[in-house]
């Protein structure tokens, strides 16, 4: 299940009156002689509301709860438990997406009249089934360097749609910290709400690079954000400020100063790297062989500039250029290709052109906005946290967060269809 970015404001749906939950310990389903009792149906209901889950909560409800003894049976299967600090840590974690300490997500949770056990079984099933996952299929998840490159291509939509322009504070936090500067970032999303408010925060108290340039990060692609962080700025307006939102080792806050829709990526910022392999006679069976034999040898780039290697240079050309500074005849074909494709579409004369694309990306560097920063520099003798180099959205997603995020994609899309296979085959029974 995933907790939407606005669950910051889960006190403020405990404002209104909310129904306890009286709901009937006897059965109301039962899963391969596992029971789930009514007063179980009608806490998962109030956490759904209290969560501000979208659609229909009794069913999402029942469907949650039958999937969650299907994955207690898996584990118990597997022989796999998690021990009571691992619990703890999970149902913390799990609290700082509201930014809340554990006892106050509990707390806040019980003025709804959700239980603790409650809770408490929702992310033990949770945390359960992620471990037999990791067990089952994790070993069989290899995510290769090529993969992440391509992940970040042009195909892949990188750099197209939507631009914003944004400012960022990221504020570090350690155990020790959270709770201080939890309260901070609450502070700043507060008062921090000028141009030169936020740009001083950010000078004073943010770890990122950008803190330098009052926080400006500029004009990024969306996909630069992490994913729990764009359907905030896209639901927010140019001059707010975000609520604090949990990052790794951080708290975030983030200004929108503009956004642009966009479109596709302008080919003036697609650069492309291919290579041309040229074999004489083209339309004889000497040159079909010839082609033949490249393409069975040949599955990338390096592998047909290793097979070519042995022709005269003068066959072999391979280039990285601007896509508006490619020959119309290649970029036509160019086009339609994906990485590593091979085609024989092009002919020069008694040429035949064997022509493969080896890689296709979008140039997003940073942007740097003409927004003049009013904010000083700390006074002599404050002092800032130290910068860190890894903090910041400018950069986009670095290779490893792009493996973390491919990995679990992959793991996640197998995890569906063995949940999906135990659920085929479970006995689902109702009163």
């Amino acid at each position: 299940m995933r907790v939407i970015p606005f669950l910051v404001g889960l006190t403020l749906a405990l404002v209104a009156p909310l129904a306890q939950a009286q709901g009937s310990f006897e059965p109301v389903i039962t899963v391969n002689g596992r029971v789930i009792t009514g007063y179980e149906l009608d806490q998962r209901v109030l956490f759904l509301d209290i969560l501000r889950v979208p659609g229909d909560h009794l069913a999402e409800a029942e469907r949650g709860l039958i999937e969650d003894r299907l994955r207690l049976e898996a584990a118990k299967r597997d022989g796999i438990t998690v021990t009571p600090a691992q619990l703890t840590a999970g149902m913390e974690e799990f609290a700082s997406r509201a930014n809340l300490p554990l006892d106050q997500f509990l707390e806040a949770i019980g003025q709804g009249g959700i239980a603790p056990e409650t809770y408490r079984d929702f992310v033990h099933a949770g945390l359960l089934w992620r471990e037999v996952v990791r067990a089952r299929f994790a070993p069989r998840v290899v995510v290769t360097d090529a993969e992440i490159a391509r992940a970040t291509s042009v195909e892949q939509g990188r750099g197209a749609g939507p631009r914003v322009m944004i400012s960022e504070i990221l504020l570090p936090t350690s155990p020790a910290t959270f709770l201080d500067q939890r309260d901070l970032a609450e502070e700043l999303s507060k008062t921090a709400t000028s141009d030169g408010a936020f740009a001083a925060a950010a000078r004073e108290h943010s770890a990122a690079p950008s803190r330098d340039n009052g926080g400006l990060v500029g004009w990024i692609p969306v996909t630069n954000l992490p994913p729990q962080l764009r359907p905030v700025v896209m639901q927010m307006r140019p001059g707010q400020v975000s609520p604090p939102l949990p990052v790794p080792n951080a708290i975030a806050l983030v200004r929108l100063r503009a956004i642009d829709q966009g479109g596709p990526v302008d080919p003036a910022d697609i650069t492309v790297d291919y290579l041309q392999y040229l074999v004489p006679g083209a339309g004889t069976p000497e040159a079909a062989a010839e082609v033949d034999r490249a393409r069975a040898a040949a599955q990338s780039c390096g592998e047909l500039f290793e097979y070519a290697r042995k022709m005269p240079s003068d066959r072999l050309v391979r280039e990285t250029r601007a896509l508006t500074q490619v020959p119309a005849d290649v970029a036509g074909v160019l086009a339609d290709m994906d990485e590593n494709e091979i085609s024989t579409a092009l002919r020069r004369g008694d040429t035949q052109v064997l022509l493969m694309l080896c890689d296709r990306n979008a140039y997003t560097a940073i942007g740097t906005a003409e927004i003049p920063v009013t904010a000083a520099a700390p006074a002599e003798g404050e002092t800032r946290p130290a910068v860190d180099k890894d903090l910041g959205f400018g950069r986009g997603p670095s290779a490893d967060t792009m493996r973390s995020e491919i990995v679990d994609q992959r793991l996640g899309a197998l995890a569906n269809a063995y949940l999906a296979e135990l659920r085929a085959e479970a006995v689902i029974t109702r009163p």
